[in-house]
């Protein structure tokens, strides 16, 4: 059986951006493919993880390619 892409509550897995509030504050969801989740909120974050994040890559099961 093969892997399914990860979902938490509606996020596709990958990265997300986007502003949550009126003073336009980005905000980045990033769903791995093996489940992980993190968000950045703020400009400086959202950018470093946007630098982080390899699409295709699941850094958790050590660099092999996400399913």
């Amino acid at each position: 059986m093969s892997e399914q892409p990860a979902r938490v509550q509606g996020i596709p897995a990958g990265l997300t951006l986007r502003r949550l509030d009126r003073d336009q504050t980005p905000v980045a969801d990033w769903l791995c493919a093996c489940g992980h989740h993190q968000r950045a909120t703020g400009h400086q974050a959202v950018a470093h993880l946007a630098a982080a994040v390899i699409v295709g890559v699941c850094p958790h099961r050590e660099g092999r390619p996400a399913a």
